[in-house]
């Protein structure tokens, strides 16, 4: 029992960190090792997908801001990454470049990109010059093969957006003189874009599939490849935020994402990773476009599960960010050594701070069973950013709630009510920042059950979508807005709790 006048400064410096990857505070001391991280640390795995707020920012900062010295140390392993913090700019400003690119010309691109992060994160990497003592003649090949295929070596510290630069230097059919401001001071891009780009293409057969890459690639990989084994280190090039540098759903999308799927068979080796995070419903759209995709079994050979978090790792997440605040574990007389030892003891922890329920009565599911069915998709899938968002609304509320009436007694810091409030915040900021933003042209079908009910059988479905509505429901179910069971008298179409209140639903069937 706590007075509700004491622990006001407490639930004000309740930190749950921030449901994004790069403003999240609390992403290393509050980690949780799922399987897939597991897996990427171990090398099992290069392709990694998951619903969008599942995670693979956060894996992604993870190895690229935390691990880099302990896989260094422990593993040989050097990371070199590309894309962060929404994207890079400069992707935006050659769209047009971009946009009369076919994809074996994205092959090229993103094999190009590659070297070139290589070439500034490891080869000109300060870190590593100790471990390159030893193989200069090899590094000078490295060089000299960089420089044939038209990368120049500038002795400056390169931008990504200077690599990105780099890598359209050398491609063709791009219109010839391109300039370029950069942000600040960082003065100007010029670039001749057809330049010098003689060099003949080879043609490369893998899979049953033929592919024409530069010769000059081939080279710099192998030359690369002798780097690596002269000085007996692995090289991890990671790359994330995919979802953010092309227009979405469009054909330049396609090609671009596609032609860097392809580019894993041609650029990857046994001492070459290359690591990328995608959203699934994004890996679904472009191997699954009517194209045809004859390398899709080498690239899904090393790609992990699908990102998903289970009710305990949901919980382990929650209690790792509350109690990193040492000042919140002494007051409620937790042992961080036991958090971290017992699950049981962090189930404890949990409702020193939550009610046991949500709702009173009998047969009433755990405030935390609660809040994982009501974080959960059509697909069965939570996120930790839903979970954060919904819980971080939560702390607001009770904190403004104690603001205005600081008496009397309460058994936790963070009440039903304020529990109740985050999922509603939640479920309305889902439907702005997700459905109509992620989805508009879906938005049309989407707001037709704004008001409705939450469960729909085929007739009432058809109704409401019109004659195209089983290929409408087909796309609410791969987006998991909705989800679809078989029954006796039929299927059953139903929003999960995620949705209903920002979609204003009533509890009840519209087939009725």
């Amino acid at each position: 029992m706590f007075k509700k006048s004491e622990i006001v400064g407490v639930v004000r410096n309740l930190n749950l960190g921030s449901s994004v990857a790069e403003l999240d505070g609390l992403l290393e001391s509050a980690r949780v090792e799922t399987s897939v991280f597991a897996d990427l640390l171990n090398d099992k795995v290069d392709l990694i997908p998951g619903t969008k707020g599942s995670g693979k920012s956060a894996l992604f900062r993870m190895f690229v801001d935390f691990l880099p010295s302990l896989l260094l140390k422990q593993n040989k392993v050097v990371i070199a990454h590309g894309i962060e913090k929404q994207g890079d700019i400069v992707f935006h400003a050659y769209k047009d470049q971009f946009e009369i690119l076919d994809e074996d010309e994205f092959v090229s691109f993103w094999c190009i990109y590659l070297v070139s992060l290589a070439h500034e994160q490891f080869v000109k990497g300060k870190s590593f010059q100790s471990y390159l003592k030893g193989a200069t003649q090899e590094v000078d090949d490295f060089r000299r093969a960089c420089s044939k295929a038209g990368i120049p070596e500038i002795k400056a510290k390169k931008s990504l957006s200077e690599i990105l630069a780099w890598t359209l230097s050398v491609l063709k059919r791009i219109r010839p003189k391109l300039t370029y401001k950069l942000p600040g001071d960082g003065g100007e891009l010029g670039l001749d874009l057809l330049g010098n780009l003689t060099e003949p293409q080879l043609a490369v057969t893998n899979g049953g599939g033929s592919h024409t890459l530069p010769t000059d690639i081939s080279n710099i990989r192998i030359a690369l490849e002798k780097i690596l084994q002269q000085t007996r280190l692995n090289l991890w090039l990671m790359v994330d935020r995919l979802d953010e540098i092309f227009p979405r759903r469009s054909d330049m999308e396609n090609r671009a994402l596609r032609g860097l799927l392809k580019s894993l068979r041609y650029f990857s080796s046994d001492l070459i990773r290359v690591k990328i995070f995608l959203r699934d419903d994004i890996l679904e759209q472009i191997v699954s476009s009517g194209q045809g995709f004859t390398a899709l079994t080498h690239v899904t050979a090393r790609q992990a599960d699908t990102l998903r978090w289970s009710e305990d790792q949901i919980l382990t997440m929650i209690v790792k960010r509350i109690y990193a605040n040492e000042h919140i574990a002494d007051f409620l007389h937790v042992n961080s050594a036991r958090l971290n030892a017992s699950l049981d003891y962090r189930r404890e922890a949990f409702y020193k701070i939550f009610p046991k329920t949500v709702h009173r009565g009998k047969n009433q599911s755990t405030t935390l069973g609660w809040i994982y069915s009501h974080t959960k998709d059509g697909r069965g899938v939570v996120t930790p950013r839903d979970v954060i968002d919904l819980l971080i609304k939560a702390r607001q509320k009770e904190q403004d709630d104690l603001g205005s009436d600081p008496t009397g007694d309460t058994d936790w810091l963070i009440g039903a009510s304020a529990i109740i409030y985050g999922h509603s915040e939640l479920s309305i900021r889902k439907r702005t920042t997700y459905l109509q933003a992620e989805f508009p042209h879906l938005w049309e079908d989407i707001k037709k059950f704004i008001g409705g009910k939450t469960e729909y059988d085929d007739s009432a479905l058809h109704r409401v979508l019109g004659k195209n509505w089983e290929r409408v429901a087909e796309h609410l179910i791969s987006i998991g807005l909705i989800s679809k069971s078989v029954r006796r008298s039929g299927n059953v179409y139903w929003f999960p709790f995620l949705y209903r209140r920002g979609l204003d639903l009533s509890q009840g069937s519209a087939s009725a």
